[in-house]
């Protein structure tokens, strides 16, 4: 049975941000030439689509226990990141309400929209 995955708000992911927390392990699941349309600063690009490339690795690129925030466009493929995460025992992940779409449209409008 899949778990509740913890969700965290454009607004509260501005406010993370801009305090520039230490040990923000920063994901964001989305495809290469999406990211290049409208990015945030900060998150690593790990596309799902490429999942069989870094999957493996995500023990040893990640630490488990830090707070881990992934973005998607509109938080269907960050929510499927995020229950990945939780099973391989991620125990602080969150996923981004409303995604990247979300984060222009309400915290930085400069920010393309796709």
């Amino acid at each position: 049975m899949k778990q509740p995955i913890p969700q965290i708000s454009v607004e509260q992911l501005a406010s993370l941000l801009a305090a520039g927390k230490e040990n923000l392990q920063l994901v964001d699941v989305r495809e290469p030439q999406e990211v290049a349309i409208a990015r945030l600063k900060g998150f690593e690009n790990l596309p799902l689509s490429e999942f069989g490339k870094w999957s493996g690795e995500i023990q040893n690129r990640f630490d488990p226990h830090a707070e881990t925030i992934v973005l998607c466009h509109h938080g269907v493929r960050s929510a499927q990141m995020c229950q990945w995460l939780i099973v391989e025992g991620f125990t602080n992940v969150k996923n981004v309400t409303g995604g990247i779409d979300a984060y222009s449209a309400v915290v930085d409008s400069t920010i393309p929209r796709y």
